[in-house]
């Protein structure tokens, strides 16, 4: 079950802008992220929205696992983007903290995640964490 707020809620990928101008449109199926870090960013928005459809149809089929679990009654604090680079003209990296607080306790994931791009369609593929 996802969680989707109204669309005029600012966009949980940190933006600034209004969740349907900027991550709402990839989430909903009306555009496809245009590079990885865009794909990164609303996969972000997919996990405060608990939106495992997204994030399956977004996982490359080579790394996809069978389902994904949400922390239940995570608070998701922000994202922030610290790098974003081409690999090829067909990948990405994009390394990034994201913060969130799950049963009174902090969690970071600092992670450089690869992505490629398939058919014009850019995929999280996998990522190292720090």
């Amino acid at each position: 079950m996802s969680r989707r707020p109204p669309a005029e809620t600012a966009c949980p990928c940190g933006s600034g802008a209004p969740l349907v101008a900027c991550c709402g449109r990839f989430l909903e199926g009306k555009a496809d992220a245009p590079d990885a870090e865009r794909l990164m960013r609303s996969r972000y928005s997919a996990f405060v929205g608990e939106r495992g459809d997204y994030l399956l149809a977004t996982w490359h089929a080579s790394r996809r696992p069978p389902a994904i679990d949400f922390d239940t009654g995570a608070k998701w604090l922000g994202l922030e983007v610290r790098r974003h680079q081409s690999t090829g003209p067909d990948s990405a990296e994009v390394e990034f903290v994201a913060r969130w607080r799950v049963g009174g306790r902090a969690v970071r994931l600092h992670e450089c995640s690869r992505f490629v791009r398939e058919g014009g369609r850019w995929y999280y593929v996998d990522g190292d964490q720090f």
